[in-house]
């Protein structure tokens, strides 16, 4: 009889309660596929839009979840090089949630999903590493192209996205400028390695803020997880040729495009650039993310770059940390180990 693993599933779309978990067969690797005896897993926004039927993927019911997970490689498929069992691991955001999830005792992954982490992190630390670092990473450094002295503007900066960001700024020598909606975080930020911090339900006027931090210059980059309304503002911040990139949609209500922000008081146009961005920009492009996985590591082994760890469930609590993750109030990543 073949051995029987625990593996979460939701088989239909909901809350947090929806998530369940199955024993089901071992699970074999197929062709390019191995199979990942797996740690421990890191949560995202993106799982749980993908719960709630709210994200660009439709799931396949009953479906798997999860982007990452760290572990020991105990199989591979064919086409996969042998040497790869009993390497230590973590999953890349690489793949289609619709197809392949992470959640469980296993998990089978494409193995071009998969990189190593420096030795030194742990298990839950190595599951905290590739889409928080490689998001921030695409927008920082492969498209923001930040120089020391550049100013950089975070929003929603307390996620694992936000901590990652504010840590690759500092590294390239930006000067960061985080908002929260309320000041309770603003310590927190500041320990993570923010400059300055605007509380964005308490200040007002976020753009005269930022001009008064700059000097009048702006944002280079504006990275926004938010949206909606609050743009009109952030374009009015935002630099001289600067580029305003939104990733998120914390906001309920429509995003305006601020073509009137972008004059100046003396009725002149002042350029800037605004777009759409997913780290999938840089996941799905092989050179464009082997130098993302490289820039990482290396920043990860020098020190210069450290996953934030906010809370820790077990396996078993799957739908607690779900929970958690809707209340929006961590601090850095939520890691569930197996």
């Amino acid at each position: 009889m073949s051995e029987l693993v625990k593996i979460v599933r939701f088989h239909e779309i909901g809350g947090a309660d929806v998530l369940r978990i199955d024993e089901l067969p071992l699970p074999e690797p197929g062709p390019g596929e191995v199979r990942l005896r797996v740690k421990a897993i890191g949560l995202n926004r993106a799982e749980i839009m993908f719960r709630n039927g709210q994200y660009f993927l439709t799931p396949n019911l009953p479906s798997n979840i999860g982007y990452e997970a760290s572990g020991i490689v105990e199989a591979v498929g064919p086409d996969v090089e042998f040497d790869l069992i009993g390497k230590v691991r973590s999953t890349v955001p690489a793949f289609a949630l619709n197809e392949y999830g992470v959640y469980g005792e296993v998990c089978i992954v494409p193995a071009s999903a998969l990189a190593a982490y420096p030795a030194h992190l742990s298990f839950e630390e190595g599951t905290s590493v590739w889409m928080p670092y490689i998001a921030a990473y695409g927008a920082i450094v492969h498209n923001g192209c930040v120089a020391k002295g550049d100013h950089v503007v975070l929003t929603a900066a307390t996620s694992s996205v936000g901590i990652a960001a504010i840590q690759i700024a500092k590294a390239e020598g930006a000067i960061v400028i985080a908002t929260t909606r309320t000041a309770d975080k603003a310590d927190e930020l500041l320990s993570a390695g923010a400059d300055h911090i605007i509380a964005t339900n308490e200040e007002g006027d976020v753009a005269a803020r930022i001009a008064a931090i700059t000097n009048g210059v702006g944002a280079k980059v504006i990275f926004d997880a938010v949206a909606g309304p609050g743009i009109l503002a952030l374009a009015r911040a935002a630099a001289r040729d600067g580029l305003i990139m939104i990733y998120g949609t914390l906001s309920p209500e429509p995003t305006p495009f601020p073509v009137f922000e972008s004059w100046g008081q003396a009725a002149q146009l002042k350029p800037f650039r605004m777009m759409g961005y997913s780290l999938f920009s840089i996941t799905n492009d092989q050179e464009a993310l082997k130098s993302a996985i490289r820039y990482v590591f290396d920043k990860l082994e020098s020190g210069k770059l450290k996953p934030r760890i906010d809370r820790v469930f077990k396996l078993t609590q799957i739908a607690d940390a779900h929970r958690y993750m809707d209340k929006g109030q961590q601090i850095g990543k939520i890691v569930v180990t197996v």
